[in-house]
């Protein structure tokens, strides 16, 4: 089942809503107790948080992540020592411009 059906469904259940008629459920229903809902709201929230998660990993430059080489690190150091900027240097290496920081604070290229 997809993420965004099964919090479709919860947050109708949530709400006291048979998430397929549409009809509210009675105010004796299981659903409508308060611990019910609460514990309905933590799991949207944490299939929302999941989901952006995914979204997040999806939207990530194929090499985030992944160890650096030596080559890769020599590579890195030549082209910033040439004037390469960061955003550039994170295209060509497939990384996030954060990662390329952090190598390069990790080389005492830069300062922060």
């Amino acid at each position: 089942m997809e993420l965004d059906k099964a919090t479709s469904i919860i947050k109708a259940l949530a709400e006291g809503i048979d998430p397929y008629t549409g009809e509210h459920y009675s105010s004796d229903s299981p659903y409508q107790t308060a611990d019910t809902v609460r514990a309905l709201s933590v799991a949207i929230i944490a299939l929302e948080k999941q989901q952006k998660s995914i979204v997040r990993h999806k939207n990530l430059p194929r090499g985030a992540g992944k160890p650096w080489s030596e080559e890769e690190d020599s590579k890195l150091l030549d082209a910033y020592n040439n004037d390469v900027s960061i955003k550039e240097l994170s295209k060509l290496h497939d990384r996030t411009e954060g990662a390329i920081s952090s190598r390069l604070l990790k080389h005492r290229v830069i300062n922060k």
